[in-house]
Order: C-alpha cells, then structure tokens, then sequence
C-alpha cells in the first residue's frame, strides 16, 4: 500500500493527469445503473495521493501554490462528469441534423465547466492540507461545499453529486433524511478517502476507524429504519387511492414531428387509461400521464376534453403534462408554460401547476438576444422558448389530497422542496426521459427522485413516457413499477400519506454543522501540522 501511495504521489506530468481522469471515471461505477459503490473508495483515495503530490515551487504566489490542486481536481472531476454524464449527447442526436454540432459541448463542454468546482473543492482543500486525518476532513468538507454550491450557483446543476454513489439502494439512502443529500455528500468523501491513511501512515488508526464507524452509522441507520423502527401511519382501507401510472413509450422523434399524427398519440394514452384493472382490482381513482404527454395545446383542442370526459368515469381523475399557452395581449408573443393539469371525470380542469425550473438549452436559452445570432437554439422547439412559473403551487385534488408538483428534472433539486411542501401528502414527479434513450440517464434520474422522498418523508408518485415509473414510498422502497422501455400500466395502491413540516429545515442545520466539526478537525490538524518539530 505505501509502495503504491509513493508511486501515485510520484507520478508527474501527463500520467499525473491521466490518472486522475481515470480515478474520476473510475467513481462512476458506483452510480446508476451499476451501483458499485466500492468504487468511489479507490477514486478517492488516488485522489488524496494526487493532492498529495501537487507540490508548487515554493517561489510561487498562493493561487499559484494551489493550481497544481486545482488542476488535479478538475482532471479527476472531468473523468467523472464525462463518464456520467456523456448520454446527455443522445438528447441531441434526436434531432441530428439541427443539433448534432454541438455535441462536444454537451459530451466534453459541460463536464469541463462542472469539473471547475472539484478543482475548486482539491484547491480549497489544499489550504489545509496535513500529512494526517485531517486532510481526509479537509477534503470532505470541501467536496460538501461545492457540491452544494453546484447544486445552487447559475440555475444549479446537482446532477450525480458523489454522495448518490454511498446511496445505492433504500438501506443506505436513509441518512439522507437527517443530513440531506449535501450532508452525505460530505460525509461519504471522508469515508471513501479514508483508504489514503493506509498508504502514509498518519493518522490511519483514528482517520479509518471513524470512516469505518461513519459507514457503520450509515448502514445500521438505515436498517433501524427500515426493519426496526415504527411503521408510519396508513390510512383507512376507504380511503386509500389507487393511483394508475401509464407508461406509453412514445418515441421521441416522432413526439417532435410536426407531421406525427398526434391523434394517435393521445388516443394511445386514453386507452391505456381505460383499460381495466389487472387481476381483477378495483379501479384506479387517480390515473397519471407523464410530461408533455397531451400533444397539442387544449385551448386549440376543446374536444380533447369531450375524449377525456368519455373515457374517465365520474369519481376519477386524470393528471397530466402538457404545454399551456398563455396570451399576452395585442403586439405581444405568446407565452408557453411546462405544465401539469388536473382533470375530473367530467373532463373538467380543477387543478393546474407550472414548472418553475426550467431547463437551460433545452427550455430556454440564457442571453437569448445574443446567442440566437450565433444559430444557438432550445432542443424544444417552442417559440421563444418556455417560460417560467413565478412561485409553484400544491396541486390539489377533490379528493382533498395535495401534491407537490415537479417536472422532470426539477426533482434534482434538493433546494426545491420549499414553501408549501409541508402540506403536501406526496410528491408528484412527471418526466420524459425518452431523450435519453437506453442509457444510464434514467436510472441515474430515478435514483435522485427516490432520495428526495427519502429527504422529504414524502411518497413519491412518478410518471415517464419512458423512463421508470413508479410509486415509491417515503423510504425509498418501490411499491410498484414500470421498468425503461416497458409500454403499459400499472396500478398501485397509496397506502400513507408523509409530512416535511420541518425536516428539511433541520437537514440544512446538520449539513452545516457537519461542514464546521470537518473544517475544525482539518484546521487542528493543519496547526499541529505547521508546528509540529522536524
């Protein structure tokens, strides 16, 4: 193990970067669909070795002192978001002749941009850098903060943030709900570097038992949960409803050709709504499209509505997505909205809400004005691109059942359940993750929404045109599904309801708590590192 330490801290110029390229790369075998979390340990701890070695000369000023950090860092980070993230290309290739020049960008341009906040975190880190435990601490710490700062800097991005890697499955997502997303996050980069110790021997003894007892807590936690602790409170047999998810598989070209014949589309999505239970079950109460599923705007369609009426009976509803148009009066544009609607039985809307986070370049282009004269476009093709909802609002049923809307990739968004989210009784996520075709985009997508309900308490109800869809219950267990590239349905019963009066609030306090007793342990390690006697 020292011999290998030596050897990486050793390593210089190319087969320096290199390495780090290959040990972020190497962290995303712990990621959907894989879920190898042991992966991430030996990233980390080459990580660690590397920054060790990221000597500057010692005529250098600060920032130049840190830069060999930096660089080691954004390596290591530009590995892992282009072996994360490289499907992000299929969205483009939908639609080749239009987009497919800028498929460097969304392959190798967006992981250079992202990998600026692990060069961030390696340099920052760097500051209080000691031969012991506590750079194990410092760099923990500074990978929770910029991933945090990731997740709400420029519209955010907190796509595949490390601490998914520790989170594999319901046993070991549970932490999430006492430090939230960012605070395993943290802790999980101190557990996974830990290894380092082993190779340069200071601090090992103490820095490998407290990661050993960290991932202990983490698990056993989780199995408290999950198997010992108190079931959370169903609702009486009357009242629970059953909710129908249909997953029609609508190929994306064809959702985006003008020629398409939208009729069918629609027409698919009735009757697999119609169709009547399997194994004889009762009828669903509330059945659910996914995004943009309605392929044409309802105030140019009334007799969608009439269809819609035809096929529901009288006590059921029907939540769908669909583009809402919105006129803005003589000489101005139309707005477009991404939104979700409610209908009763009678075809009737009695609830709607619109997505708030948009999706840059592909919802909207930032700078607009400026961009729009270098051919640069919205992958959607709406005039002027969405526009965004100015708060979110509870989608409330009749039924008296309140849902916290969010469309697709708004459920990324820790940050995102706010303002009404402690009166909802479950989360509903509509998404179309057909622009990703059979990749790992959606399954890294369905892990970050199953943590939310775990973060949040909340069920999670969630709908795909392709995608997964499934009802997930607020620990992280599926109840029921529809796997990628499976058309159909499927029926599941909502048997409780969560609350988040609260929690969410206290997971920010624990983050930042858990940030503090990392920076303190780094800063005493790296005062007794200064002073230590030669």
């Amino acid at each position: 193990m020292e011999r290998l330490a030596d050897r990486v801290i050793l390593a210089w110029g190319f087969k320096r970067a290199l390495l780090a390229v290959l040990a972020g790369a190497f962290a995303v075998l712990a990621l959907p669909p894989i879920g190898f979390f042991a992966a991430m340990f030996l990233s980390f701890t080459l990580l660690v070795w590397l920054i060790d070695g990221a000597a500057a000369s010692p005529e250098a000023s600060v920032l130049g002192r840190l830069w060999p950090s930096f660089a080691i860092g954004w390596f290591f980070g530009f590995g892992y978001f282009v072996a994360g993230l490289w499907w992000l290309g299929h969205a483009l290739m939908i639609d080749s002749e239009e987009f497919a020049w800028a498929l460097p960008l969304a392959i190798l341009g967006l992981p250079a941009v992202l990998s600026i906040y692990y060069g961030l975190a390696a340099a920052v880190a760097r500051i209080f850098w000691s031969d012991g435990m506590g750079r194990i601490a410092a760099l923990a710490a500074s990978f929770g903060l910029f991933e945090w700062l990731r997740g709400v800097s420029f519209t955010g991005f907190p796509w595949n943030a490390v601490g998914y890697g520790i989170m594999p499955m319901p046993l070991m997502m549970q932490s999430a709900h006492v430090v939230g997303t960012t605070g395993v996050t943290a802790l999980a980069v101190f557990v996974f570097a830990a290894p380092a110790l082993l190779g340069t021997r200071q601090g090992a003894t103490a820095g490998v038992g407290l990661a050993a007892l960290l991932f202990a807590a983490h698990v056993g936690y989780g199995g408290y949960v999950l198997y010992l602790a108190p079931e959370a409170p169903t609702l009486p047999q009357e009242k629970r409803p059953v909710v129908r998810l249909v997953q029609p598989m609508i190929d994306q070209a064809a959702k985006l050709d003008s020629n398409a014949d939208r009729s069918a589309i629609f027409e698919m999505h009735l009757k697999l709504s119609a169709e009547a239970p399997q194994d004889g079950g009762k009828k669903p109460d509330i059945i659910v499209w996914p995004e943009t599923s309605i392929p044409f705007i309802l105030t140019d369609n009334q007799d969608a509505l009439t269809r819609i009426a035809d096929t529901l009976d009288d006590n059921q509803i029907l939540i769908a997505g669909a583009v809402r148009a919105e006129e803005m009066g003589p000489g101005n544009p139309v707005r477009y909205y991404n939104s979700i609607y409610a209908f009763d039985g009678r075809g009737q809307i009695v609830a709607a809400s619109d997505k708030v986070h948009l999706v840059p370049f592909g919802e909207y282009v930032p700078f607009e004005n400026i961009l729009d004269d270098f051919g640069i476009r919205n992958i959607v093709e709406m005039p002027g691109g969405f526009s965004a909802a100015a708060t979110r609002h509870l989608l409330e049923l009749p039924t008296g059942l309140k849902l916290y809307p969010l469309v697709c990739y708004e459920i990324i968004f820790a940050d995102e359940m706010t303002g009404d989210i402690a009166d909802a009784g479950a989360i509903l996520n509509i998404t179309n993750d057909a622009w990703f075709g059979n990749t790992p985009g959606p399954y890294q997508h369905f892990q970050q929404a199953r943590v939310r309900a775990v973060e949040t308490g909340l069920p999670l109800i969630r709908d795909a045109n392709n995608g997964i869809s499934a009802i997930v219950n607020a620990r992280g267990q599926i109840v029921a599904g529809l796997s990628l590239n499976e058309r159909g349905f499927i029926d599941a019963t909502l048997e409780g309801f969560g609350s988040a009066s609260g929690n969410l609030v206290s997971q920010q306090a624990y983050f930042w708590l858990t940030e503090t007793l990392l920076i303190l342990i780094a800063s005493i390690s790296r005062f007794g590192f200064i002073f230590k006697p030669n």
